[in-house]
């Protein structure tokens, strides 16, 4: 397996997480995908909205074939060994008593909802990984989800398994990626500083 490297301050389970495809297909249980959404309600939001909002599905229940359906046939080939599935759906309005605003950071609050969810089902020894090869028109007809919500991505959370139950060209993947070095993404000053490709 790579190992990633980076400052050793950086808090390890931030390090440890990945996104692997081969998962062992047995069910997230309910107690534990409890705590991996709590998790995620404890992002921070614009305004404390908090305009996530996670439809889920565990592996085996009702809801399963109908959660794996929207997903393109290349991560629904992997996903249906996950122990769960989630779609993540942010409200892209602000609504209170004076009426609805739009919401100019729900993708991004609900990309830090995400970001938790993924380091606590870490932290309880699954792994997460997000999707959005779907069929988004599909998942939302199928789950009901109003025009002025958009659907995100969709999350698999499971146990890692073993490589050898992917497709040969998946399994030399089925290691922790690499990042950008700093120097090529943050910069003092404007963005033109940025370095080019």
């Amino acid at each position: 397996m790579t190992e990633r490297t980076a400052d050793p301050r950086i808090v390890p389970l931030i390090v440890e997480r990945w996104s692997p495809r081969a998962f062992d297909g047995t069910a997230l249980p309910a107690a534990d995908l409890a705590v991996i959404l709590e998790a995620a309600t404890l992002a921070p939001s614009a305004y404390n909205y908090q305009p996530w909002r996670f439809l889920h599905a565990t592996h085996g229940d009702a809801n399963w074939d109908r959660f794996l359906a929207p997903l393109i046939p290349f991560n629904a080939g992997w996903a249906k060994d996950a122990g769960a599935l989630i779609y993540i759906v942010s409200d892209t309005l602000m609504r209170g008593p004076g009426g609805a605003n739009p919401n100019h950071s729900h993708s991004f609050d609900a990309g830090a909802a995400w970001a938790l969810l993924a380091l606590q089902a870490t932290a309880l020894g699954y792994h997460a990984h997000g999707m959005t090869g779907v069929d988004f028109a599909k998942a939302r007809a199928d789950f009901g989800v109003p025009d002025d919500f958009r659907i995100e991505a969709a999350i698999a959370i499971g146990r890692k398994d073993s490589p050898d139950r992917l497709p040969e060209p998946l399994r030399e993947r089925e290691v922790p990626s690499t990042r950008n070095p700093v120097a090529n993404v943050a910069v003092a000053g404007s963005f033109g500083d940025l370095p080019t490709a």
